[in-house]
């Protein structure tokens, strides 16, 4: 791929003197709302306890936050219509300290979940804005840069999580889990109010009735499905009516969005073969993250007997590769385009997925420590070109809705991604129950490992599709 810039078009579409420094509060704030959407998972074990209440229960406090996301997200889009950058990225913050600090300060489990999907509502406004915002401020020859860092916050926030977490209930409570939030909002609102600026274009677009209440049935419907899924089964009379209110509603709601003059979701952009195809590529992608993600902690207790406390530090040397990769990857993407990185990403998370999938009850926790730092070598290094590419195919009005659509579909495919592996983990120790119990549990495991060597390889065929800009048809 030609990646020289032709220096009088190697222009951003917003001009702004200092590009990183717009950026500080919304990144902050977007590794906040990731860190957040993933470290509570290992705290559960300690909130019934503490709060008397049971795990089905507890795990509302990850559902209700996943929730919150699922319905402001589609909105994003038609927000940043209405309201500046700078007014949108301050509400968010504001709303999140708020949210952390009820829920800091929570004494039961109601006022807790109320906190919780407070600051689900700030995620929601705050993780689209990363992408839109970078699109615009920063010039084509340093794009990929600055996408690399935008991926460094959605991978490193979420794995750092439990083990952040895990350090802290090793010698404090539950409630300094969110009191760790405050300081780095309140900086992040301060960089806000100083260096941010708006980048998008005020039209205050006619707001939709319908197919606002479309969207938020839709979405939440999915969401709250997936997630109950996993405790309740597929087969769950809820589960399979929420599941298919959604599908329905959607499908009005898309039907809605296709034939309306102003939508609040430009779906539209699907029709542009680079978004398409990098779109689906970071929802294979992210999927494949976050299965590994809940798999591997589960399987370090479960399955190799190491106690909690270890079992944090063992996901820490994967996190801290997937870090340094993730800033690499953006570089990747401005010297050889998408396909070459996304492909070879994808080559060798696969060949981690295979090594863990060949572990047993007996393994050396050091195979899996490896296997793990492979995972999250291929991971990041295929997500940021592939969404750099899916992004860049946009104009600058489309941007927003591009960012909008791919942080929706990421955190709804998230959830039907646990889903799914968490009843293969099921399905897997069932077959298995006539042995130890953490035999039975690494077989488990080794079934959500098989779905996301799928995943990786339908991802690896879809790369075939991935082409040079100048090849790529566009609305």
């Amino acid at each position: 791929m030609d990646t020289s810039f032709n220096k009088s078009t190697d222009q951003a579409r917003v001009q702004v003197a200092h590009p990183m420094l717009a950026m500080v509060s919304i990144l902050l704030g977007a590794f906040v709302g990731m860190f957040s959407e993933t470290s509570l998972n290992i705290a559960l074990p300690s909130l019934t306890v503490s709060l008397h209440i049971t795990t089905a229960t507890a795990s509302w406090l990850v559902t209700g936050y996943m929730l919150m996301i699922g319905m402001v997200l589609p909105f994003s889009s038609f927000i940043s219509k209405w309201f500046t950058t700078r007014q949108v990225v301050i509400f968010g913050l504001s709303d999140f300290i708020v949210g952390a600090l009820i829920a800091a300060t929570a004494a039961n489990f109601p006022v807790l979940l109320i906190g919780r999907m407070i600051q689900g509502v700030a995620t929601g406004l705050i993780l689209p804005l990363m992408f839109t915002v970078a699109m615009q401020v920063f010039q084509p020859s340093k794009l990929g840069a600055a996408m690399g860092l935008c991926a460094l916050v959605i991978l490193f926030a979420p794995v750092i999580g439990p083990t952040v977490t895990g350090l802290i209930l090793a010698s404090l409570n539950w409630h300094w889990v969110f009191w760790l939030f405050e300081p780095f909002l309140v900086v992040a609102l301060i960089f806000a109010v100083v260096s941010l600026r708006n980048v998008g274009e005020i039209t205050r677009p006619k707001a939709d009735v319908i197919a606002i209440l479309e969207s938020i049935v839709g979405f939440a419907s999915l969401v709250a499905g997936s997630s109950l899924a996993s405790s309740r089964g597929w087969g769950s009379p809820v589960v399979l009516g929420l599941l298919a209110l959604g599908i329905i509603v959607l499908a009005f709601y898309t039907h809605r969005q296709l034939h309306a003059t102003t939508p609040i979701l430009n779906l539209r952009v699907f029709a542009i073969p680079a978004f398409r195809t990098g779109a689906l590529l970071v929802m294979i992608d992210f999927s494949v993250i976050l299965s590994t993600m809940y798999l591997l902690p589960m399987y370090i207790q479960k399955g190799l007997l190491i106690p909690v406390a270890l079992a944090g530090i063992v996901m820490l040397p994967g996190g801290l590769i997937n870090a340094g990769v993730a800033a690499l990857a953006g570089r990747l993407y401005d010297r050889y385009g998408a396909k070459t990185p996304t492909r070879v990403g994808l080559i060798i998370a696969l060949i981690g997925a295979v090594t863990l999938a060949l572990t047993n009850s007996h393994s050396s926790i050091v195979l899996v420590i490896v296997a793990h730092i492979i995972i999250m070598i291929g991971s990041p290094l295929a997500l940021s070109p592939a969404q750099t590419h899916a992004l860049s195919a946009l104009s600058g009005a489309q941007a927003a809705d591009g960012s909008t659509i791919m942080n929706t579909m990421q955190q709804i495919v998230g959830a039907i991604a646990t889903a799914l592996v968490t009843s293969l983990l099921s399905l897997g120790v069932a077959n298995a129950s006539s042995k130890p119990a953490n035999v039975a549990f690494t077989n488990g495991v080794h079934y959500g490992v098989y779905f996301t060597i799928v995943l990786l390889v339908v991802g690896l065929l879809l790369t075939h599709y991935i082409q040079k800009p100048n090849e790529e048809n566009s609305l």
